[in-house]
């Protein structure tokens, strides 16, 4: 029998080894400079593709989406420059792990509240930019897929039109407003046992106004990865659940995330 293949090593990297694609354009955007500075005091490392696979776009996404855990510091990356604003992504994630720190496994709260920060900051920095800097890298990547999931959705070209510019003119609005849609649709996803129970969540959401932009999210790998890996239980996440609530409440959830997350870590504070 032919001998088995050498296991495949990773390069670990810190944020300030990578070659960061399109940073300058997201620097109008002071979180990001923030988030990036988190990852850098918290030594966060970053795994890299080894030379054999080291423009496999396909496999990085294959074990990033497979084996993801909040707690596992190491977003499998090329060894080509990095979009800049996959930094700010792993940040609101490694952040949100060490606020809601869990004994065991992760609550399904826990985990859906971190996606969705983490996923809803996109649709903030599109609306952040499309003023600042039409022609950045991240509109170009960005945009073209979440015209093509509303179009799937039936959106028309008009209207898909009319809701950037209605996210570009208050994009902590649209931040807020699809954290809500993806953490509830999520959340309703998982505590469904049937096609039909998850027919009836999606329909439950089909009115809300960001709903076309839903299924640009990767909600069956959150809801499955949570039925794998999230404790199961009949005692929902309180701490999860109030800050969900407090970002609801909130004038700027953004602004609440940076006094409650970001600024302390800064400070040499802890995250609370």
């Amino acid at each position: 029998m032919p001998a088995p293949p050498p296991s495949a090593t990773f390069a670990l990297r810190t944020v300030d080894e990578l070659d960061l694609d399109g940073e300058r354009e997201l620097a109008a955007v002071a979180l990001c400079a923030d988030l990036k500075e988190v990852l850098r005091r918290s030594r966060y490392r970053f795994r890299v593709m080894p030379p054999a696979s080291a423009h496999r776009w396909d496999r990085a996404v294959l074990l990033n989406l497979t084996f993801w855990s909040p707690a596992d510091q190491g977003d499998v990356l090329l060894d080509e420059p990095v979009p800049a604003d996959v930094i700010a992504h792993v940040a609101w994630h490694h952040l949100c792990e060490q606020a809601l720190p869990q004994s065991g496994r992760p609550s399904p709260e826990s985990l859906f509240l971190g996606e969705s920060i983490a996923s809803a900051f996109d649709l903030y920095l599109v609306g952040r930019l499309l003023p600042l800097a039409p022609q950045a890298a991240f509109l170009e990547s960005q945009l073209p897929r979440l015209e093509e999931t509303a179009a799937e959705a039936g959106l028309s070209e008009e209207a898909f039109a009319a809701l950037l510019e209605s996210i570009a003119a208050a994009p902590e609005r649209a931040f807020e407003e699809l954290r809500q849609l993806l953490f509830d649709a999520t959340l309703r996803l998982y505590r469904s046992a049937t096609a039909e129970e998850g027919l009836s969540a999606l329909e439950a959401f089909a009115g809300h106004r960001l709903a076309p932009l839903l299924h640009r999210f990767e909600l069956s790998n959150w809801v499955l990865h949570a039925r794998v890996h999230a404790a199961a239980g009949a005692t929902a996440d309180a701490a999860a659940l109030d800050l969900d609530a407090a970002m609801r409440a909130a004038a700027d959830p953004l602004a609440l995330l940076d006094e409650l997350w970001i600024a302390p870590r800064l400070r040499g504070a802890a995250v609370r």
